[in-house]
């Protein structure tokens, strides 16, 4: 039997541990999949991720198990980067504070920033991060990237230049991140990376909301050092409505959407059903994780 969460909500680990005693397959979104929850798995043989991010899972604990974890790794890419693309634009132009003015019955001069001749810094180079680079190329933009291991054959091809993490903070006008959680990200942006971006520059987070420390970015914005922020993640999910940051009339924020599109939804959810169901035939998955 195979399972998968139709809530649209992610399950807690006290909620899933209720449902996996039966089944040999879980296609697994955002719920937290822990060493707890899965000791209820009497016949599990494969989660089969229905996305890229695995901080949600206990691979140390399913290795231990035997069970085999699969992910759809490009899938939305394309959908995370034109988000990324849009929160930038959004940003820049200050278009949600239009918006609000206008239905409100003003007509207000809205002096926003051209991405034209702007520097903009990809933290991030793996397959999100080229395709916001590559749709960036368009708007005539410097493009820099940081990645421990980056890709100079791409970078060279769509006209971005690989650089030092240092120098991307102290020359982008625009930082997007684009890294997956892991120990050494977990709040990676803290005062002092914060203290390093170049006066006035703009943070874009579609990545994981624990790469970032909500407090120090909270003071960072306050003290005019960050000109804004749009983040469609939080370490909290949803976040407490008294989280500070979403009184800021300089942060723009969304309900972790980067992967909500027609194309991303059909490309994960047919390439997670394809392994789900290879596994449980006996045969390889295509994007197995271990």
């Amino acid at each position: 039997e195979v399972f998968y969460n139709r809530t649209g909500k992610p399950l807690n680990a006290d909620q899933l541990a209720e449902l996996l005693p039966g089944i040999d397959g879980f296609i697994a979104g955002l719920d937290t999949i822990s060493a707890e929850a899965l000791q209820a798995a009497d016949r599990l043989i494969v989660i089969s991720r229905y996305g890229v991010g695995l901080d949600n899972v206990d691979l140390e604990y399913a290795r231990k198990r035997n069970i085999i974890v699969t992910n759809t790794p490009g899938s939305n890419s394309v959908s995370v980067a034109e988000l990324a693309i849009g929160l930038i634009l959004a940003l820049i132009r200050q278009i949600p504070q239009a918006t609000e003015a206008t239905r409100a019955g003003g007509w207000p001069r809205v002096n926003g920033l051209s991405l034209e001749g702007k520097t903009v810094g990809i933290v991030g180079f793996g397959s999100i991060g080229k395709q916001l680079a590559r749709r960036l190329a368009g708007f005539d933009c410097r493009i820099l990237v940081y990645d421990p291991f980056p890709d100079p054959h791409f970078a060279t091809q769509i006209g971005a230049y690989i650089t030092s993490l240092d120098e991307l903070l102290g020359q982008s006008d625009i930082i997007s991140l684009h890294l997956p959680l892991t120990p050494s990200t977990h709040g990676m942006v803290d005062e002092a990376f914060l203290s390093r971006i170049k006066p006035g520059a703009f943070l874009i987070n579609t990545a994981r909301g624990d790469i970032v420390d909500e407090a120090d970015l909270y003071a960072c914005l306050q003290s005019g050092r960050l000109a804004g922020a749009a983040l469609d993640v939080f370490c909290q999910q949803p976040p407490d409505p008294a989280n500070p940051l979403l009184t800021l009339p300089n942060v723009i924020a969304t309900p972790h959407m980067g992967a909500h599109t027609d194309g991303a939804t059909n490309a994960m959810g047919w390439i997670s059903l394809k392994d789900c169901l290879a596994v449980l035939r006996g045969e390889e998955p295509s994007f197995r994780v271990q």
